[in-house]
C-alpha cells in the first residue's frame, strides 16, 4: 500500500522526514506558519503547502499519516487534531513536555483508532542494539551502577531568534538535546525511583529560559544507582555521549559524538568489529545532533500498520521519558 503522508513544521528534521517519506510514499502535503519554509518543502516533493494546520486538515481528505516536526510545545494539539482527523501520527521526539499531555495524546490515538508513533532514533543506533540484547539477555548479570554523560556544543546563534530555548515551546534542556539518550537509559534499565541534583545557566544568560548544565544522582527501580552530568557548553563542538554500565557479569561503555561507539568492555561480549558504524549526525550546519535513524522508523512505522512485528516506538513508552525529564524538573530548581 502507498500512504499519503502530511509533514507539518518545515525546519530542519522535517528534511529528514520528507526524504524517508519519499522512498516509501507520497508528501503530498506540508505545512508551516512561515511560507517560504512551507513553499521551498513544498516544491521539492510536489506537495501541496499550507500556513496553517486546521487549513491542511480541512482541505486535504487523503491523508493516513502525518509527521509532526513542530516546536515540543506544540505537539500534543496538533497530534490529537490530526488524530482526531482519522489520521496516524508520527510525532518527533519529544512526544511533549509535560506528562498529563502524554496522556491526552494517547487517548486520543485510542479513541481515533489510530496510532500514535514516536521517533526514537537513537535506539537504532548499532552499538545500541547491541547492548539492548545483551541486557535482554541477562549477558551482563544485575546492574549495580552506571553513570550517563552527555556533553554536547549549543552556542547562542543556535537560540537566537526561534523558540529554542524557550520553557513554553523547548521545555528544557534535556527535552531537546539529551531526551533521545535518558530514552535509552530507561529502555535499558528500567524506570527511575528517584532523583536529586542540581541544575545551573551557566553560560547563556537570558538567551535561554532553563539550564545549560545538570548533574543528577539517579536510583533505579531496580535498585541500580548512577549518575548524569549534561552540558550544552563544550567549547565549539559536541564531544560526547557517553554510557558506563558496571555490572556483576561485565562492565561496557558506549560512547562517540552521540552514543555511536564501543568504548569499553570487559569481558569481550560484543563483536565490535561485526556491527555497523550505523547512520552519520543529522548535520545542521553549525550544530549537529544525534545519529540520522529515521530509515529505520519509518521502516519500522509500515511493518506496524501492515500487522507485522515493529521495533517503532509508541506513545505510551515514549511518555517514560517525560515522565522522567519532568520529574528532574520538578523536583530540582534552577
Amino acid at each position: 500500500m502507498q500512504y499519503n503522508f502530511a509533514i507539518t513544521g518545515c525546519g530542519r528534521i522535517s528534511q529528514r522526514h520528507a526524504e524517508q517519506i519519499s522512498r516509501i510514499g507520497n508528501v503530498k502535503a506540508v505545512c508551516d506558519i512561515i511560507p517560504e519554509r512551507a513553499n521551498f518543502l513544498a516544491s521539492k516533493y510536489g506537495s501541496t503547502a499550507y500556513y496553517s494546520l486546521e487549513q491542511l486538515l480541512t482541505c486535504e481528505k487523503e491523508i493516513d499519516i502525518i509527521s509532526i516536526c513542530t516546536p515540543n510545545g506544540l505537539h500534543t494539539v496538533q497530534s490529537i487534531q490530526s488524530l482526531e482527523a482519522g489520521i496516524h501520527v508520527i510525532c518527533e521526539k519529544p512526544l511533549c513536555i509535560h506528562t498529563s499531555d502524554g496522556h491526552k495524546m494517547i487517548d486520543a490515538a485510542l479513541a481515533a483508532s489510530k496510532k500514535l508513533f514516536v521517533v526514537k532514533s537513537t535506539r537504532y543506533n548499532p552499538v545500541v542494539e547491541a547492548v539492548k540484547i545483551l541486557l535482554d539477555d541477562n549477558k551482563l548479570g544485575k546492574i549495580y551502577s552506571f553513570q550517563l554523560n552527555c556533553v554536547w556544543n549549543r552556542p547562542a546563534a543556535y537560540y537566537a531568534d526561534t523558540w529554542k530555548g524557550t520553557l513554553l515551546l523547548d521545555g528544557g534542556t534535556l527535552f531537546t538535546q539529551f531526551s533521545h539518550y535518558i530514552d535509552v537509559l530507561l529502555w535499558f534499565l528500567g524506570e527511575a525511583a528517584d532523583v536529586k541534583g542540581y541544575r545551573k545557566n551557566a553560560a547563556h544568560g537570558k538567551s535561554i529560559e532553563f539550564e545549560d548544565t545538570g548533574v543528577l544522582a539517579v536510583q533505579m527501580l531496580s535498585g541500580a544507582i548512577g549518575s548524569i552530568h549534561y552540558s550544552v557548553n563544550a567549547t565549539d563542538k559536541n564531544q560526547e555521549v557517553s554510557l558506563t554500565i558496571v555490572a556483576a557479569k561485565g562492565t561496557i561503555k558506549l560512547g562517540g559524538e552521540f552514543m555511536n561507539e564501543i568504548v569499553y568492555q570487559q569481558p569481550i561480549l560484543v563483536d565490535a568489529g561485526q556491527i555497523s558504524t550505523g547512520n552519520p549526525a543529522n548535520d545542521y550546519g553549525f550544530y549537529k545532533g544525534s545519529m540520522s535513524n529515521h530509515d529505520k522508523v519509518y521502516e519500522n512505522v509500515m511493518l506496524a500498520l501492515s500487522g507485522e512485528k515493529s521495533s517503532v516506538t509508541d506513545g505510551t513508552d515514549a511518555l517514560k521519558t517525560v515522565s522522567f525529564i519532568e520529574k528532574i524538573y520538578q523536583q530540582i530548581h534552577l
